[in-house]
C-alpha cells in the first residue's frame, strides 16, 4: 500500500559531520522500503513505521517544493555546513522501485545540482544508473559518490536476503558504470550477517568482487539485531532457513543491548578478517581523506581523520584515545591550525602522539599513521 504525506521538513542537519557517510545533511523520501531485506533495522519499534514495512510505504509527496525551499541561500540565515548531502535513510532506500514512477531521487539531484552541493548516495539498487549523467555533473561542479550496500556478493543469498533489492551481480556492474564516468564509487559490507555472509571465504569475495568492480573503498559493520519487531522478524526468517543456527543467535545476541549490537568477542574476529582481506588487497577501509578534504575546513578534517582512526584500529581489535579526541577538536574555541603543539597537548584527551598526528593533518593535509591503517 502506498500513502502520500505532507512532510515539515525534508532536510535532516547532523550535530556534526558524519565520519562514515561525510555527510551534515541526509534526505528521506520515504518511510519503509520495497527492498524488504530481513535484517533491516528499520523494523525497529523506534522508527514507528506504520503497517508492514516492507509492503507499505509512505511517500513524502511534498518532498522537492519543501527542498527547494530548504536549498535557496536567499531564505536561510546562515550558510550551510560542510561535507556532503546524503541520499539515503535508515527506513528507505531513495533508488527502491518506487522511484521509476515518481523520480523524487532525480528531481532532488537536479536541485542539488542547481544550488551546487556535493552529493553521497547510498543504495541497493542498479536503478541509480539512469542518473550517472546526473551525478557525472554534480561531480563535475561540486563532488558526487555513490556507495552500494551488500551483506553478501552471492546472487543466490542476496535474493533470500534483500528479496526486494537489485542482485548483487547488478550492483557491481552498476559500479563498473558509475566508475567508468569518473565517479567514487565505495562498498559498505554492512550488515554481514552472522554464521550466514561472515565466513573467510564469503568476505573474501565480497573484497575482491567489490575491487574487481572498481570501488575506491569498502567500508564493513556488523548486523544490529534490536528486540522488538526487527528481531521477531528475523529469527522467524532464521527458523524458517536456518534453524541450525538459531542457537549461535541466541548466544552472540543473548547480552542485547539498546543498539542490537553482537557479542563483542564475535564482532572483532569477524573485524579482524574483514582487516585481514582488505589489507591482502590493498583496499582503503574507510572513504579516504583525500576525497573529501576539499568539502571541509582543517578542524573538520581533523576531527574526521582522528575518528576514522579510532574506528580503523577497533577494526583489529585496539582501543584509542582517537575518538574522544575528535570530539575535543570540535570544542576549540580558535580553528585547529591556530593551536601550536603546546596549547594542543594541554587539551584534555590529547596526548603528545596526538598532538603529533594533529599538526602533521594541519601541514600537509594527511597523516602517515592513517595512511597506513586504512
Amino acid at each position: 500500500m502506498i500513502k502520500e504525506i505532507k512532510a515539515k521538513s525534508i532536510l535532516r542537519k547532523h550535530k556534526k559531520i558524519d565520519s562514515w557517510f561525510l555527510s551534515s545533511y541526509s534526505i528521506n523520501l520515504y518511510r519503509g522500503c520495497f527492498h524488504n531485506c530481513i535484517y533491516c533495522d528499520g523494523r525497529d519499534d523506534k522508527y514507528r513505521v506504520e503497517g508492514d514495512f516492507g509492503r507499505d510505504i509512505t511517500i513524502k509527496e511534498n518532498a522537492l517544493e519543501l527542498l527547494e525551499k530548504e536549498l535557496n541561500p536567499a531564505r536561510k540565515r546562515r550558510p550551510f555546513a560542510n561535507g556532503f548531502m546524503t541520499i539515503c535513510g535508515g527506513v528507505s532506500d531513495a533508488y527502491q522501485p518506487l522511484e521509476k514512477k515518481y523520480r523524487f531521487t532525480q528531481r532532488i539531484l537536479e536541485l542539488l545540482y542547481k544550488y551546487e552541493h556535493p552529493v553521497h548516495i547510498l543504495t541497493k539498487s542498479s536503478l541509480v544508473e539512469k542518473d550517472i549523467e546526473l551525478l557525472r555533473k554534480i561531480n563535475n561542479r561540486k563532488k558526487a559518490v555513490v556507495s552500494f550496500s551488500f551483506s553478501t556478493v552471492d546472487d543466490k543469498l542476496g535474493k533470500l536476503l534483500e528479496p526486494g533489492a537489485s542482485l548483487p551481480s547488478k550492483r557491481l556492474e552498476a559500479i563498473k558504470k558509475i566508475k567508468e564516468s569518473g565517479i567514487v564509487t565505495g562498498m559498505y559490507l554492512m550488515p554481514v550477517v552472522p554464521y550466514i555472509t561472515d565466513s573467510y571465504e564469503q568476505l573474501e569475495n565480497s573484497v575482491v568482487k567489490a575491487t574487481d568492480a572498481g570501488v575506491d573503498f569498502i567500508v564493513f559493520g556488523g548486523m544490529t539485531l534490536k528486540e522488538g519487531k526487527q528481531e521477531d522478524y528475523f529469527l522467524k526468517f532464521l527458523q524458517n532457513n536456518f534453524p541450525e543456527i538459531l542457537p549461535k543467535y541466541q548466544y552472540i545476541y543473548s547480552n542485547n543491548n539498546q543498539w542490537g549490537s553482537p557479542d563483542k568477542q564475535y564482532l572483532e574476529k569477524t573485524s579482524k578478517l574483514f582487516c585481514e582481506i582488505a589489507d591482502k588487497y590493498k583496499i582503503p577501509k574507510m572513504m579516504p581523506a583525500k576525497m573529501y578534504q576539499q568539502l571541509v575546513n582543517k578542524t573538520e578534517l581533523v576531527s574526521l581523520i582522528l575518528e576514522q582512526l579510532d574506528y580503523l584500529a577497533k577494526l583489529k581489535g585496539k582501543n584509542t584515545p582517537y575518538g574522544y579526541a575528535a570530539y575535543q577538536i570540535l570544542k576549540l574555541e580558535k580553528p585547529v591550525e591556530e593551536y601550536e603543539y603546546k596549547d594542543l597537548i594541554l587539551i584534555n584527551g590529547i596526548g603528545t602522539v596526538t598532538a603529533g598526528i594533529i599538526l602533521e593533518i594541519i601541514k600537509t593535509g594527511k597523516s602517515g599513521f592513517y595512511e597506513k591503517l586504512l
